[in-house]
């Protein structure tokens, strides 16, 4: 039997002394650029970071972190630390693109990228199909850190690389213990490719942990075609560090992405999850909510005012753009739930990959050993918690419902 779980301090968190502790115990950061950079270089040894256009979108990151008030000194700990990490594997990649030409010319095979609201499936389906040992794809502890740090990489289970991962989660977890209820996040499980353009400082990363309003604007403004462009240069020195060379990845915001996605994987087949935005609005704002107590202030209306926005912002161009992908599979929540192993089946034939009898039976093992809500359910209420009203929220998005006829599940 599930277990339902009910988190009732979303709007007024009732710190733990772990988390007390942690907050209290970090020393004030300034988000300056060049002491990000700075400390990158130590980290790495290295100080070539290639095109210069990355520092531009640094400083608008850091820009926005300062402006958002809310953040506690172990929120803003916490992303001038990811922009430390994000400069430091671009500085490990930039080394390792001038030394090894060859990664230049590893092909990146008919990729198959899952695009999806987040909180729509897209986890459990990439982790379905990369089940399938001939298709490449990404953990979590390697997105964090794509680039080893020695050559040759070691193994993942001797990886330094993985082991600070596995510390940093359990860490996480320790403090939020609720967490893997509403989003796993083990170092072995499958993560998105959203990742890799952290080294350019792309992406919509901080939005999940800030209010970063300012880099929002900047981010919905510029073509992100030239950030998928350095991300899939990754993805080479990935496959050419260890194959095999198909991938399957995942990133939610391939969805307001798609013209750049057509652009950069032409050959590429691009699987779309659609869900009923409210459900997923309801699962994204309370697990940010909840994490938001070790970061920052609570504001909930301020939260769910932000994420509405930003979910129409990301279904009026999927709807925009979607018509231009060349192979690409529509995949409804509720059908897939229904019928998972014919989902499969119909990706794969898009796909143009054979199904195999080994294959079908890793990815029934996969679905047997995880099966929905093992980690317990959480009780989503978007009226109780966030003072919303349901039904002027599937108004709000029926331009996208109706278009890719998405069943409502939230009332």
């Amino acid at each position: 039997m599930v277990e339902t779980i009910r988190i009732d301090d979303l709007a007024a968190p009732r710190l733990t002394p772990e988390i007390e502790g942690a907050i209290a115990s970090v020393p004030p950061v300034r988000m300056n650029a060049e002491a990000v950079l700075d400390a990158a270089r130590v980290a790495t040894g290295l100080s070539d970071f290639g095109a210069a256009d990355f520092r531009e979108r640094l400083g608008i990151w850091l820009a926005s972190f300062d402006e958002d008030t809310g953040l506690n000194p172990l929120g803003r700990a916490n992303l001038f630390a990811d922009c430390v990490r994000q400069a430091s594997t671009r500085l490990r990649f930039e080394d390792a693109w001038k030394r090894h030409p060859a990664i230049a010319d590893v092909v990146i095979d008919r990729p198959i990228l899952i695009a999806g609201l987040p909180r729509s499936g897209t986890t459990h389906l990439v982790n379905l199909l990369a089940a399938d040992d001939r298709l490449r794809s990404m953990t979590l502890w390697e997105s964090m850190e794509p680039i080893a740090r020695s050559e040759p990489a070691p193994p993942p289970e001797s990886d330094p690389r993985r082991a600070d991962c596995v510390a940093m989660w359990g860490q996480f977890e320790s403090l939020l213990p609720l967490m893997p209820a509403m989003h796993e996040m083990a170092p072995d499980g499958i993560h998105e490719d959203v990742e890799l353009l952290g080294p350019d400082f792309s992406g919509y990363l901080p939005e999940w942990v800030s209010r970063p309003y300012r880099w929002r604007d900047y981010y919905l403004s510029h073509d992100q075609a030239p950030h998928y462009a350095y991300a899939r240069r990754i993805l080479q020195y990935m496959t050419w560090s260890r194959g095999p060379n198909r991938w399957v990845l995942k990133s939610p915001p391939h969805m307001e992405n798609l013209r750049a996605v057509a652009t950069t994987y032409p050959d590429a087949t691009v699987v779309i999850t659609h869900r009923d935005p409210l459900a997923v609005l309801q699962s994204a704002i309370t697990m940010i909510a909840y994490g938001d107590r070790l970061r920052r202030t609570v504001d909930l209306v301020e939260l769910a005012t932000y994420w509405i926005d930003r979910i129409e912002a990301l279904l009026r161009r999927c709807v925009a753009d979607r018509d231009a992908l060349p192979r690409a599979i529509d995949v409804r929540f509720d059908a897939y739930m229904a019928d998972q192993l014919g989902t499969i089946e119909g990706i794969y034939a898009m796909a143009d990959l054979e199904l195999t009898p080994a294959a079908r039976q890793r990815i029934e093992r996969h679905l047997a050993a995880n099966p929905r809500g093992k980690h317990g359910q959480v009780v989503y209420d978007l009226r109780g918690d966030f003072g919303l009203d349901p039904d002027a929220l599937w108004d709000r998005f029926s331009f996208y419902t109706e278009r890719f006829g998405v069943s409502r599940e939230v009332r």
